[in-house]
């Protein structure tokens, strides 16, 4: 064992922890007393842990969802069905009645509060009533008020009820989840229109958007069914607001057509003027500059409107009526179209491009900024296509 001296550093003197020897001393250590606790480590809660796999976990439509953990669900559930210690009876359509707790339906609900302190009898007992609200949904939407629990099956088939229930007892954890039901492929065009008056009276914003969404998209299925038939008869704002829409949307797609129509034009003549411009810088197949060393029909081109230009091209050279020929008409508007786009008039191989650019000095203002902005919308479609578009400039 190697000895150092007092207050050196010491280490095994085997060899490989040898190199890890020091020679200086040590800083002095900070007394223990002084250093504060480590805060604990994050950790998620429950309810963020259901939030990053999704709004609430998966289970069987046989079980009930849950948003809240299992044993907080089966104690709630169990004070909800036993009612033991409960105040208050649920009615629903003087017809059938089930036993609550005043206290948590009060804790539950905002509105709640002063319906059963208004609804207590002689012997303190509290009397909730609904009407025109099948018994199941209510007894579902009570039951999310103890524990935020429902059945998969049953929420769909009173998703509506619920729907108004939540909106008019003011519970969003409800409207939530009923939101997500309706979203999920529920609504189709024979129950739109409902859904959508519904949701618009419950200011569900997002059912209300679906809704519209699917009558622009199939205005003619649903314009013939029983639901927009009833509509129009009690609701004519929101029918003529919805054919409004519909108009408006089918005004948007014909304007995007065109748009990309006349996209497809302007990248169709910026392709010819690279074709063009090619043949005579380059020369390409069997046409191009006599000191150029052609390279035959069989030869491939990177330029797809080659062809094309050759054939007008070819045309325009041996044509003896090129006033009054519509191929000629043409090939001259081409190459006035490349005479606004060069930037190098003075050395372009391309025939009577300067002598164009001279003239277009001469033309009347409408003329010239209608050249202007032809050569503007051809340029603007070629950079839409972006740095890295397959098509090369010949024109730079």
């Amino acid at each position: 064992m190697a000895s150092t001296e007092e207050g050196s550093f010491h280490a095994p003197a085997d060899a490989d922890s040898a190199l890890f020897q020091s020679t200086t001393p040590p800083p002095a250590m900070p007394s223990t007393k002084n250093i504060p606790r480590p805060p604990p480590l994050p950790c998620l809660t429950y309810y963020q842990r259901l939030q990053a796999h999704g709004s609430r976990p998966s289970i069987s439509s046989s079980s009930p969802s849950r948003l809240v953990p299992k044993e907080t669900v089966e104690t709630w559930d169990k004070l909800f069905k036993q009612g033991t210690g409960a105040d208050t009876y649920v009615e629903v359509d003087n017809t059938s009645r089930f036993l609550a707790h005043s206290y948590i339906l009060a804790a539950a609900s905002p509105v709640m509060p002063q319906l059963l302190y208004g609804s207590m009898d002689n012997k303190g007992n509290a009397h909730l009533k609904f009407q025109g609200v099948p018994h199941e949904a209510v007894y579902m939407f009570i039951r999310f008020l103890y524990s935020s629990c429902y059945e998969e099956e049953e929420m769909k088939k009173y998703v509506l009820p619920l729907l108004v229930l939540s909106h008019c007892y003011s519970v969003p954890s409800l409207k939530r989840v009923c939101v997500t039901v309706l979203d999920q492929g529920w609504i189709n065009k024979e129950n739109v229109i409902d859904v959508l008056q519904l949701s618009r009276s419950c200011d569900a914003a997002r059912i209300s958007f679906v809704c519209v969404s699917m009558v622009i998209r199939d205005f003619k299925s649903i314009s013939s069914t029983e639901g927009w038939k009833v509509m129009t008869r009690g609701d004519t704002l929101l029918e003529q607001e919805l054919v409004e829409a519909v108009v408006e949307a089918d005004a948007r797609k014909q304007e995007r057509r065109k748009k990309l129509e006349d996209r497809r034009m302007y990248l169709d003549l910026y392709e010819a003027m690279e074709a063009l411009v090619h043949i005579y810088r380059e020369g390409c197949g069997t046409i191009g500059p006599r000191d150029k060393a052609l390279k035959g029909k069989e030869s491939a081109c990177g330029f797809s409107a080659c062809k094309g230009v050759e054939g007008v091209l070819r045309h325009f050279l041996g044509c003896k009526s090129r006033a009054s020929c519509a191929h000629c008409k043409r090939m001259w508007q081409l190459i006035q179209l490349h005479s606004c786009l060069c930037g190098s008039a003075d050395s372009c191989e391309v025939p009577l491009c300067r002598n164009l650019k001279e003239q277009m000095k001469k033309m009347s203002k409408r003329e010239e900024s209608k050249w202007r902005l032809l050569a503007e919308n051809v340029t603007a479609a070629k950079r839409s296509l972006g740095p890295f578009s397959s098509s090369r400039s010949a024109l730079i």
